[in-house]
């Protein structure tokens, strides 16, 4: 009893025993595929129940995967993690080969903003009753790209490395695909491109960058366009021009891969497919993602509003916030990897109370 009661607690002595290791460093589940974040508090924050059904709603190359798991697996509990690029799940394949084997572990080829409906392709006995809905113990979403993504040049994301303006997290040639970066840089007008650098980069010069953008056509690599982005603003500090490449990189990738339509489809149904004293865990790494994730928490939606009441003054909103201030990396863990410093996690936990279908 006293154990149980333990597993359930938090902070989770049993959990933070086990993996206190990872507070110090960033390398135990890391690999040249990417370096996961923030590993040991996700697993102390979200696993409530090591018997329960959790779902990653972004493997990359599987670390938290190989983390979650590692609590989960001995006693009997099962992930479910989901991706929509091809070689993340190629990679976590093999690395979570012993887990799918044993069943454990079930990967699934599907964005997460279609969640619902990627649970009801997984076999009914990773559920304890048979059906996915409210049965979740938790869900956690790390957002943004993955190392391999980014250091891939191939891949387009990032303007240190050459190559094809693509940015899609799929580049397969499925239907409703086809976007790409490239797309958006050379056919749209200044107009929409201006519009894209606001709302998802939050550039101010959005509009001079897209008129600059536009007299430059054709790009066609991402060093192209980096070159371009030196001058395209007035300010031409190394600093400056740093910050305004990764503001535009920014919104192009979260436009190709609609990945704010996707994240606030996941968060609104995230509450129906998580039990009651079940959690949610979203790791973002820019206030566009945190905003949305915080006001979700606090309200059940998306609007700067407070949440709703009772005539008693009970909050009837889904989740509770567990995190008053987001959780952030530490310092071992920044000084082993420098691309942890943007990140911010806050989690929440279902409440009782009902949303509507």
């Amino acid at each position: 009893m006293f154990a149980s009661l333990l597993l359930h607690a938090r902070p989770c002595s049993v959990l933070r025993a086990r993996h206190a290791t990872l507070c110090t460093t960033a390398t135990p589940y890391s690999d040249e595929y990417h370096v996961p974040v923030l590993c040991a508090e996700a697993v102390d924050w979200l696993v409530t129940d090591p018997a329960g059904t959790y779902v990653d709603c972004t493997l990359g190359g599987g670390g938290h995967s190989a983390a979650l798991l590692d609590t989960l697996a001995p006693h009997g509990g099962h992930l479910i993690s989901l991706d929509r690029d091809p070689d993340a799940l190629d990679a976590a394949s093999k690395r979570l080969k012993t887990y799918v084997e044993s069943g454990h572990s079930s990967l699934v080829r599907s964005n997460f903003g279609s969640l619902p409906d990627a649970l009801r392709g997984v076999r009914a006995g990773a559920f304890a009753d048979g059906h996915s809905e409210g049965k979740l113990h938790g869900i956690l979403l790390d957002l943004g790209v993955s190392s391999h993504q980014l250091d891939e040049g191939a891949r387009g994301f990032s303007y240190a490395n050459d190559g094809p303006l693509d940015m899609r997290m799929d580049q397969s040639s499925v239907p409703g695909n086809e976007l790409t970066a490239d797309t958006i840089l050379n056919a749209w007008g200044a107009p929409e491109i201006a519009d894209v650098l606001w709302r998802y980069g939050e550039e101010r010069e959005s509009r001079r960058i897209a008129r600059a953008i536009v007299a430059a056509r054709p790009l066609r690599t991402t060093a192209d366009l980096a070159v371009l982005l030196r001058t395209a603003g007035s300010k031409r500090e190394p600093k400056e021009v740093t910050k305004r490449s990764a503001r535009v990189f920014q919104a192009l990738r979260i436009e190709v891969n609609q990945e704010m339509a996707e994240l606030e489809s996941v968060l609104l149904a995230a509450a129906k497919l998580v039990r009651p004293g079940g959690r949610i865990a979203v790791m973002s790494y820019h206030s566009l993602e945190d905003r949305r994730v915080k006001r979700l928490l606090r309200s059940g939606g998306f609007g700067d509003v407070a949440p709703p009441r009772d005539a008693y003054g009970n909050v009837l909103a889904p989740w509770k916030p567990l995190t008053r201030q987001a959780v952030v990396a530490g310092e071992a863990e920044l000084e082993a990897n420098s691309r942890a410093r943007s990140v911010r996690m806050r989690v929440g936990e279902r409440t009782d109370h009902p949303v509507e279908s």
